[in-house]
């Protein structure tokens, strides 16, 4: 059976959180290992779904992006990270220090500013002279054969190779001063991958956009049994309506 929904860029964040929740390696890592959520907008509803409470999202951000020449509010990291070992939430604790205590079967939770999923590729906007949180971090995950999972919705997806932009990024004198792009790799996990976890159906994007709300929605094509959908329409009626980040 099929059916066809739509998702704003602030249900998908939630949806993408549930997703993650329910994924079996970060539930095993909760209570047998450690789980670290390094900050960002969409993480921050990830916090929310492993602590089990709200949490204050504008403060659980680094980088951001504003209309240009707007700042309708304000956003900071001052929340200290969520890191999670064996079941407890280790206070004062930052994500790239996790790292460090990490291993195979751990999880350390990076978003991404872009995403080509038909590359397997994701994109990092780096502004930080070191690299920032991937710069700390990625040698560390790399070595230790730690679990590198990127939730990132489905409205940054882009149609192009993100290792080729990103050199020519680094190799081609700018007018201004701009961002470098960091292309890499990991468990990319969208909308249609959070589905997939928790119900069981398969979920493609069909279209996007919108307005009064909407802009950077996607239209998912949903695919499965009547139970299967029955379930997923039970767990959206308490992703829709969640509020436009920073409207709370």
């Amino acid at each position: 059976m099929l059916t066809m929904i739509t998702l704003t860029v602030a249900e998908s964040k939630r949806l993408i959180a549930k997703g993650v929740r329910a994924i079996d390696y970060v539930d095993r890592a909760l209570e047998e290992g450690i789980v670290a959520v390094s900050k960002g907008t969409t993480n921050a509803y990830i916090a929310e779904e492993l602590l089990g409470k709200k949490i204050d999202k504008t403060r659980y951000v680094l980088g951001r992006t504003f209309p240009h020449d707007s700042q309708p509010f304000q956003v900071d990291g001052s929340l200290p990270d969520v890191v999670v070992r064996e079941g407890d939430v280790i206070e004062d604790l930052a994500a790239v220090d996790a790292a460090k205590e990490m291993g195979p079967g751990d999880v350390f939770i990076k978003g991404a500013n872009a995403i080509n999923p038909a590359l397997g590729q994701a994109g990092l906007l780096i502004g930080h002279p070191t690299g920032g949180t991937m710069g700390a971090a990625l040698g560390i995950l790399t070595s230790r054969r730690v679990h590198l999972l990127v939730p990132a919705g489905l409205e940054k997806t882009v149609p192009v190779d993100l290792e080729r932009v990103a050199e020519r990024i680094k190799n081609e004198p700018g007018r201004d001063p701009i961002h470098g792009l960091w292309a890499f790799t990991g468990h990319i996990f969208t909308e249609a991958d959070a589905l997939r976890e928790l119900t069981g159906v398969e979920a493609i994007p069909v279209a996007a956009g919108g307005i009064g709300g909407a802009e950077g929605a996607i239209w998912l094509m949903l695919s499965g049994s009547a139970q299967q959908l029955d379930e997923t329409i039970a767990i959206l009626d308490e992703v829709w309506g969640e509020p436009a980040f920073g409207a709370e």
